[in-house]
């Protein structure tokens, strides 16, 4: 296969604050780009290389190519370099230096805010970004009613988009990106969004597009995803490219190299580094009742939120998921899954959380995830660390011997042929 997308030596530099750009004309480039949903070329960039003062870094000197066809996934913490790298590919932004060939068009989708004219209808929208790529309106009118019905979104694709709520916003989004005609596909965190059944239609898409020849770049802190959608990956850290080849050499790099965060107890969270998600109202603290954990004891915890810009968060959807040292996710809490509808109104609430826990001696990492009305506002992956301290429910004198993710306790009766109970073993 050729090759169709070769990046050398790019590096993305931003200076740091929002404050003033020292210039007229640096305003009003700020101000352009805030109007048109673009990237504010004086944004500040947390969690990269520093080159000198007022500067940092957000990718150094990275290099990788992508065959035709290929899926590719991209890993790394919070403040990576993901999301800028993305942007640089689907020419939203410019390298500071480096160059990037690619051959074919590209459809994109990133966060919400990029792609769409919120003035025009989404019908209006699809056929823009149609032309974009340079597809006539009889190509476009012969995918549009495909596009619509995936989006499930029919009665308000005459609406100004917006008007849609974010959720709406990003399942038209993804279906313009995945079925309009390009020969690149890039997607960020697109799983994050959207109900479970919305998800499966997102994965369902992907696996047919590769399997048609088209190529994907694909950034998602499901590494239950990546292994089952790509084909190869790449790891990033602190805006270098340390590893580009197979997913589960990738994803065994991240975890040995020490980017999940041990904590104790308590955790402030305001300070952390973050994707580009909506932001609007992101985790103020984890706080666990005991960590290290004792074998077999309840895992309780305490998460507080915090308002950033005031909106409407309502039906909210949040939690905890608990994954082993492979990933594998062991435990995953929402309020949802108790049908407890949540309207965010004050900071002060405090959210407590109390789990059943039969987790096998070991450490697990830690997932918060926080969306209102489907859209992401939050997510932090790999954010702590549960340790589950040495215990043996069975009395049995080597627990390791025993397969299993989980230690349950259990109980074994043994009953006589005539039902009558000889032995109770607890």
């Amino acid at each position: 296969m050729s090759v169709v997308v070769k990046v050398e030596n790019i590096s993305k530099r931003y200076q740091l604050g929002k404050a003033g750009s020292r210039s007229l004309k640096g305003d009003f480039q700020r101000w352009w780009a805030q109007k048109r949903g673009k990237e504010d070329p004086f944004l500040s960039v947390a969690e990269a290389s520093q080159v000198q003062d007022g500067e940092f870094l957000a990718l150094k000197d990275v290099n990788f190519e992508i065959k035709q066809g290929d899926a590719v996934g991209i890993v790394g913490k919070n403040g990576a370099g993901k999301s800028t790298l993305l942007k640089i590919l689907s020419r939203i932004t410019l390298p500071t230096t480096g160059s990037i060939k690619i051959k074919g068009r590209i459809a994109s989708l990133l966060e919400v805010g990029t792609g769409f004219n919120p003035d025009l209808s989404g019908r209006e929208n699809v056929y823009l970004n149609g032309a974009i790529l340079g597809m006539s309106k009889a190509e476009i009118t012969k995918k549009f009613d495909e596009i619509v019905s995936f989006s499930g979104i029919e009665r308000f694709i005459d609406t100004p988009v917006k008007r849609y709520s974010s959720g709406m916003y990003v399942r038209l989004a993804f279906s313009v990106a995945a079925h309009l005609d390009s020969e690149i596909l890039i997607l960020d965190e697109v799983l994050a969004v959207g109900d479970s059944a919305f998800q499966s239609k997102c994965i369902n898409k992907i696996t047919e597009v590769t399997q048609d020849g088209r190529t994907v770049l694909f950034v998602s802190h499901s590494f239950s995803a990546i292994r089952s959608l790509c084909t190869s990956a790449i790891l990033l850290e602190k805006g270098i490219c340390t590893l580009q080849g197979s997913v589960e050499n990738v994803i065994t790099k991240y975890i040995d190299s020490g980017n999940i965060a041990v904590i104790g107890r308590s955790l402030n969270l305001l300070n952390v580094v973050r994707s580009s998600h909506a932001q609007q109202l992101i985790f103020d603290s984890l706080i666990f009742n005991d960590n290290p954990l004792p074998f077999g004891q309840e895992i309780a915890f305490t998460l507080k939120l915090k308002t950033i810009i005031e909106s409407d968060f309502s039906d909210i959807d949040f939690g905890i998921a608990i994954r082993d040292k492979n990933s594998v996710t062991m435990i995953h809490c929402s309020n949802r899954f108790l049908n407890i509808h949540i309207d965010h109104t004050d900071d002060r609430v405090e959210y407590k959380f109390r789990v059943q826990n039969n987790l096998r001696p070991g450490n697990y990492k830690i997932t918060l995830f926080l969306r209102s009305k489907d859209v992401i506002q939050d997510w932090l992956t790999d954010i702590a660390i549960l340790e589950v301290l040495d215990g043996n429910p069975y009395n049995f004198p080597d627990t390791n011997q025993i397969q299993g993710s989980t230690l349950p306790l259990f109980h074994l009766n043994m009953l006589h042929p005539n039902e009558k109970l000889i032995s109770k073993i607890s």
